[in-house]
């Protein structure tokens, strides 16, 4: 799947959550029959699909060696209305290497709002890395980030 068509399938999914949460909201406020309970349903759907995204990013990654204790992640901050982190790679070992870093964007429940993959090519040895990871789409709030897994090769 190319990246063009992975942004396309992310903005179908997209719209059609915020159709989904649209049609939940009345003139008055009210909720009836539930809709915004469905609407927050479809929202916890589009996270877990962007978790199942990300792993399968993680899978293709071949002969990666679990690297999470290489990776810092920043505070999050809004940037161009998506949350944004900026992850640091310290390669621990003693020779360039490469990093793949899924980063997970949390609500200040633990609840799980997106996810994302981050490639961080070439780190040398000792050397800190900086990359940014941005959220798949707009995320207001209390927003955290964590190393949902890194792995090098």
């Amino acid at each position: 799947m190319t990246r063009r068509s992975v942004r396309g399938a992310w903005a179908v999914l997209l719209t059609a959550v915020v159709a989904s949460a649209a049609a939940a909201c009345t003139d008055d406020g009210s909720n009836p029959s539930g809709t915004v309970s469905k609407a927050a349903s479809a929202v916890a759907s589009v996270a877990a699909s962007a978790s199942a995204a990300a792993q399968e990013k993680l899978q293709g990654f071949k002969n990666g060696v679990d690297a999470g204790k290489d990776v810092s992640v920043g505070a999050v901050a809004e940037q161009g209305g998506r949350a944004s982190t900026k992850i640091t790679v310290t390669n621990s070992t003693d020779s360039a290497k490469s990093y793949i870093v899924q980063i997970n964007f949390r609500d200040p429940g633990g609840n799980l709002l997106d996810s994302t993959v981050v490639t961080v090519d070439d780190v040398r040895p000792g050397t800190p890395k900086d990359a940014t990871a941005r959220s798949n789409r707009t995320l207001a709030g209390d927003v955290t980030a964590e190393v949902g897994r890194a792995l090098r090769h």
